[in-house]
């Protein structure tokens, strides 16, 4: 079967949106500062920062782990124990449980849905989609930073906890495996299922690994040649904005008008580049720039019926100076260490 989160009523949405109001403020005075999911004033880009600073203070051993299904997992009984400690009030007590209970859609193989009460049947779960879920999420994952601390692992081992979400690296000086068997004893108190095929140890300059779209490890100065540990955009995210830019300059949008396809194409890329300007980038920037102009010049062919690659027509200059494609490698003088 495959689930379906079914999107909340407007009417639940409302009262959600402002049990946050009322809940995040307090929530968010405890939880502690290794967490930079869905806070303000933080963002994945400053856990991405808090990382490299690590690995370029000697913590060059990495617990690189993954959580099976992290937000399908959590304990129901267990999280209301979390928000019982700062909120005594038994409406919104009541009301969160409900929340965690919403139904979901399943579709079968033959496209036909059933409703489901599995999250209340197995008591565990938040409700995806929901705008009370990022809270609660942060809220559960909270008891493991604590516990990591409280047990007394960050200061004996020399190991640090930086987590996003359902994302989690623990930078160590060393002793990383034991790390990452104290890490699987709470995941398992907590009842959350450690994904043993993807969490591993990796211990940089001779390994890299991959956290929140970047990979970590050994770069070399453009300049001097002088290696370094660093991020660069991973490879898999470099595909998918390549793979969404085909999608967007596919035969089957060719009844688009031209401008609004090259705008689609900017915000998309632009948007991209916003999070992807950390490190020596100019080698991703030039990947992409490099497709969205092969793409947009057969789009275009396409749209004409000409033969591609129509090169008289549509030079490559013109695509950027005449059209509007944004022009991706001119960001990189703004960026430090962008060059590559």
């Amino acid at each position: 079967m495959h689930y379906e989160i079914i999107i909340p009523a407007i009417k639940d949405r409302v009262a959600q949106t402002a049990a946050v109001l009322v809940l995040e403020p307090i929530f968010e005075a405890d939880l502690p500062p290794e967490q930079y999911a869905y806070r303000e004033n933080r963002s994945a880009l400053d856990a991405v920062r808090h990382v490299h600073k690590l690995l370029n203070t000697g913590h060059g051993q990495i617990v690189d782990a993954d959580l099976s299904g992290y937000f399908d997992s959590i304990p129901h009984s267990d999280l209301l124990k979390s928000v019982a400690r700062r909120i005594v009030d038994g409406a919104m007590l009541h009301l969160i449980k409900m929340w965690l209970e919403v139904p979901v859609e399943e579709t079968d193989e033959q496209g036909t849905k059933h409703r489901s009460t599995r999250n209340r049947d197995e008591g565990r779960g938040t409700p995806q989609g929901a705008p009370i879920s990022p809270l609660l999420s942060n809220l559960y994952m909270r008891r493991f930073v604590l516990g990591w601390k409280k047990l007394g692992h960050e200061k004996r081992l020399a190991a640090y906890i930086v987590n996003y979400a359902d994302d989690l690296v623990i930078c160590c000086r060393g002793r990383a495996e034991e790390a990452l068997a104290r890490m699987r004893d709470i995941m398992t108190k907590l009842k959350l299922t450690v994904n043993e095929t993807k969490t591993r140890v990796c211990k940089l300059p001779e390994e890299k690994f991959d956290f929140l779209g970047y990979t970590f490890g050994r770069c070399y100065s453009p300049k001097t040649g002088r290696a370094y540990l660093g991020t660069v955009p991973s490879k898999k995210r470099v595909i998918r904005i390549c793979e969404a830019i085909s999608e967007m300059t596919g035969r089957d949008q060719t009844l688009l008008d031209q401008g609004m396809v090259v705008a689609r194409l900017n915000r998309t890329m632009i948007g991209w580049a916003n999070y992807f300007c950390l490190g020596p980038v100019s080698k991703a920037y030039r990947a992409v720039e490099s497709h969205a102009r092969k793409r947009l010049l057969q789009w275009l062919c396409a749209k004409h019926k000409l033969v591609f690659p129509a090169a008289q027509r549509f030079p490559e200059a013109s695509l950027h100076e005449v059209l509007g494609l944004v022009c991706l490698t001119k960001r990189t003088s703004n960026l430090p260490w962008a060059t590559s």
